[in-house]
């Protein structure tokens, strides 16, 4: 079986990253959705579930037995120690999941994986990536764009893009960097170039 090329991205609240994974779809990638698989590792009655509820409070289990995302967020986003403790809690969870979603992939004859991963360093999963790619843009467009996409109070969206890491955390990290603070197809140029940039890289042309 022929080794997977798998690209780690990530990238701060707002900065544009799903748009950015579409594009890697779109162009032959498989994407694994780490916020996908972060809510298979909280699902009702998993261990991590009830961890959560030990350290965060018992209201953070709704009454159906499953979590109350929003007051979880509340909750380990308003500070860098309460996100430290959440993903303390659960990135090795994800990370197994992770593993065994990309074992699948490569058993289904996938060659070319994308882990989408906003927590990509934190969760120390890049080290299963052959190249990382970060997206980044201003804090001033990422709080416009977090307020056009949620319902949710401006001091919140502050709180949360304050508790995360300055942009040179995710650039210094970094093979490739794609700035998008300016329009969609300002971003499908850069997106489509990096793409080129890795398949030439994959492919041993580079």
């Amino acid at each position: 079986m022929n080794k997977a090329f798998i690209v780690g991205l990530t990238g701060p609240i707002g900065s544009g990253k799903s748009a950015v994974a579409k594009l890697f779809s779109d162009n032959g990638h498989k994407v694994i959705d780490a916020d996908k698989v972060a809510r298979e590792v909280v699902e009702k009655g998993s261990p991590v579930l009830a961890c959560l509820s030990e350290v965060f409070g018992d209201d953070v289990i709704s009454d159906d037995g499953t979590l109350n995302r929003r007051l979880l967020a509340q909750k380990a986003f308003s500070s860098k120690e309460g996100t430290e403790l959440l993903n303390s809690i659960t990135h090795p969870a994800i990370v197994s999941l992770v593993k065994k979603r990309v074992e699948e992939y490569k058993a289904q004859g996938f060659d070319k994986i994308v882990y989408d991963a906003p927590l990509l360093f934190e969760s120390n999963t890049g080290v299963l990536c052959d190249k990382v790619v970060s997206v980044v843009a201003s804090k001033e467009v990422r709080i416009e764009r977090v307020k056009a996409r949620d319902n949710m109070p401006l001091a919140e969206i502050e709180k949360r893009i304050n508790a995360q890491h300055e942009l040179s955390y995710y650039t210094e990290k970094s093979d490739f960097v794609i700035y998008n603070d300016s329009t969609l197809t300002d971003l499908e140029l850069r997106t489509l170039g990096v793409v080129e940039k890795l398949n030439e890289v994959k492919n041993g042309t580079i």
